[in-house]
């Protein structure tokens, strides 16, 4: 074959191959086809195609992510809807898209920023609200989750799962009559409500009326007695009460449907450590900080026993920890003072007790020893 031969050829395989990419390149009607017709991995591989061939089109971007949050695939559809808001930052819907594409992944702090510009472009879009006052909650920004929260619960009075998010968030924001609220209102909704219950004697402890959370807790746990964390809460209410029977009594009972919880053992540790079973408490308190190793609590109690043992070096690491954990709290320092007092240091003695003069007791209310429940899903 000739040098002209050879170029004609050339030339001709160039245009087979050319045809055939054409022919392979599909179109946003085919794409938008095979999404209604149910076929979500074609749709999105047809996405893809148009894509290749316009890669600036954002409405393509945006349609693959709407697809991929079908297929719950929320990281790539995050992705997508990047690419298209990059491509054109006005484009309607995509800022509330990715924002519910971040919450769905569990990336409450990513999507704060797409939900409030959602909220800003619609400021009457309900979803937005609720989803921003849901991803403030589940970043542990309380106060600021009541603000949305309460907006969104008043426009759907009927959400009792919305209200009960609301009551938690306002709790954890130390915004007790707000939470006492909407426990009235669960409670009208649902009045054999354990939750409601709970919540309302979380709320009572922080305004101080511990014996009126007890009842609360009680009610509860008359309800439900397998209720999550009732057995704890109630425990907790007693050992603040100093009634270290009933205390113990419930946390044997958390335990026994928990045998890992670090906090139902550290509060028995506590009670046996009191009740001058030293050996017992130690062997509750090394688990509950082989469990969960920020326990202040349990540190202190270590101290203290290390102490009673004459075991002073082991004492000042415990003691020393408690104050790693938590600086402001003066129970550490005056324990360490009587080690260093025991072990003929008064110098280093004098400077805990100096430490001890200085600070104020904080108030530990109910509702920072509950655990946090996740924000329910949208």
């Amino acid at each position: 074959m000739g040098e002209r031969g050879v170029g004609w050829f050339a030339s001709a395989i160039f245009l087979l191959i050319s045809c055939s990419v054409i022919w392979a390149e599909q179109t946003p009607a085919e794409a938008i086809a095979l999404e209604q017709q149910g076929k979500l991995p074609e749709a999105a591989q047809a996405w893809r195609s148009v894509i290749r061939n316009h890669p600036r089109d954002a409405g393509a971007f945006a349609s693959l992510g709407v697809i991929l949050s079908k297929e719950q695939k929320y990281q790539e559809a995050a992705s997508a809807y990047k690419k298209a808001l990059a491509l054109n930052p006005k484009l309607p819907g995509m800022q509330l898209n990715l924002g519910l594409a971040e919450f769905k992944q569990g990336n409450f702090q990513a999507a704060i920023t797409p939900l409030r510009s959602a909220l800003a472009a619609d400021p009457q879009g309900p979803q937005a609200s609720t989803l921003l006052g849901l991803s403030y909650y589940g970043a542990k920004r309380f106060a600021e989750a009541v603000k949305y929260l309460d907006v969104a619960a008043k426009a759907d009075p009927g959400n009792a799962e919305l209200h009960q998010v609301l009551a938690q968030s306002c709790l954890l924001a130390k915004e007790y009559s707000c939470a006492l609220d909407e426990f009235k209102q669960i409670l009208q909704q649902n009045p054999g409500s354990a939750s409601a219950h709970m919540l309302s004697g979380e709320a009572l402890d922080g305004l101080g009326r511990t014996p009126e959370a007890i009842e609360e807790f009680e009610t509860a746990e008359k309800i439900s007695p397998q209720e999550p964390n009732v057995h704890f809460g109630l425990g907790y209410l007693y050992w603040k009460s100093q009634k270290y029977d009933e205390a113990k009594r419930e946390f044997e009972s958390q335990l026994a449907a928990d045998p890992n919880d670090p906090m139902a053992l550290t509060y028995l540790g506590d009670i046996e450590m009191q009740g001058s079973n030293p050996e017992q408490a130690v062997v509750l308190l090394r688990r509950a900080v082989g469990i969960k190793k920020d326990i202040r609590l349990a540190y202190v109690d270590l101290g203290a026993v290390f102490t009673q043992q004459k075991q002073y070096n082991d004492a000042i690491a415990a003691l020393n920890r408690a104050v790693q954990l938590e600086p402001d709290h003066p129970d550490a320092h005056y324990r360490l003072g009587r080690v260093y007092q025991a072990m003929g240091n008064e110098e280093q003695s004098k400077k805990e007790f100096a430490k001890v003069r200085e600070l104020h007791e904080k108030a530990e209310s109910l509702a920072s020893k509950m655990p946090v429940a996740p924000p329910p899903q949208q």
